[in-house]
């Protein structure tokens, strides 16, 4: 498979950047994140991967293309085709995408049986090296065996976080994660940024969230936060990106800035700084009748829109396929 020829800004390297963008608990906006970016990046001028390893097949969907298209990324897990065999255009000029089969949900439980479980995804990435500029890797909702094959193959992780109290939860359990694939089996990996979906600039607790996360993470919090949108949340059942279907919607205007954003940072993968060691954040109450959104983040509240665009939330796979160990600190 040969991806038809567009402007290389990257030069002759080929694969600059491998992105997870992950999280484990569900409904945060992963499959919206990886698929929006993707295709503002292609608008972008960048040659696109989209990589599937979500059961759901949600990212799949949203690009228009049908569950149990083989061949999947069920098969390139198993070694019976490789990504550039399993990479179908994806509609958008500059987009192809590796399409996700319900037979992943096997896969959790046959992956630690093959030769290097954890590097079946990473030994992949050459077949398309040549290809593409970037490549985003949609995530399952859990921190099992194929989560950390996207861990292992990725230079960088993206983490968006629905700006509600409850997706806090969980988050320290995320970095640990991150940080024993670093310590074990990928010293390169780190995480690029955080990013906040779903915000609704008319909820207090919204921007409580946001001071929040901005508190424990700091710099690595994206400054562009992505609103609840109906749009997005219509695209994926149109067989479309926001980019194509409404690019002037509040949730295609963030997209594009937070691609732009994420374009400016964007460096060769270089040794990083250790990660922290698992954020704790400790439950509190949150004070609505005295916080407002504008004294804890100055966002724009005329970006928001009052229908929720979660991804489906889908049930957990738990393995052991993450290294037990220390955390890096």
């Amino acid at each position: 498979m040969r991806i038809p020829s567009c402007p290389d800004l990257f030069g002759d390297r080929g694969i600059q950047l491998i992105y997870s963008v992950a999280n484990q608990k569900g409904g945060v906006g992963k499959t919206t994140t990886a698929v929006n970016l993707g295709a503002a990046y292609a608008q972008l001028g960048k040659r696109v991967l989209v990589v599937d390893l979500d059961q759901q097949c949600n990212a799949t969907v949203a690009f228009g293309l049908e569950k149990q298209d083989s061949p999947t990324t069920y098969e390139v897990l198993s070694g019976e085709v490789t990504l550039s065999e399993a990479a179908k255009p994806a509609g958008p000029e500059n987009v192809w995408m590796v399409p996700a089969s319900r037979d992943l949900a096997g896969a959790v439980v046959e992956l630690p049986r093959l030769e290097r479980p954890n590097h079946r995804l990473q030994e992949q990435v050459g077949s398309v090296d040549e290809d593409f500029d970037v490549v985003f890797i949609d995530c399952p909702p859990a921190l099992g065996p194929i989560t950390v094959n996207s861990l292992v193959a990725s230079d960088r992780v993206i983490v968006p976080v629905q700006a509600e109290y409850l997706a806090l939860e969980g988050l320290g359990l995320l970095t640990g994660t991150i940080a024993r694939v670093r310590q074990a089996l990928n010293q390169g990996l780190e995480i690029r940024g955080v990013v906040i979906t779903m915000f609704d600039g008319r909820v207090a607790l919204s921007g409580q969230v946001v001071a929040e996360v901005r508190k424990h993470f700091g710099p690595k919090v994206f400054d562009t936060v992505v609103p609840r949108s109906v749009r997005l949340a219509e695209a994926p059942s149109h067989g479309m990106p926001i980019t194509a279907y409404a690019p002037t919607s509040p949730g295609g205007v963030a997209y594009k800035a937070l691609a732009e954003e994420l374009l400016r940072g964007d460096q060769p993968p270089a040794a990083s700084e250790p990660l922290k060691a698992a954020v704790v954040l400790e439950p509190k109450a949150p004070a609505l009748a005295t916080t407002s959104v504008e004294d804890t983040q100055p966002v724009d509240a005329s970006l928001s829109d009052p229908t929720d665009s979660a991804d489906a939330a889908g049930p957990t796979d738990l393995g052991d396929a993450v290294p037990e160990g220390p955390v890096a600190s």
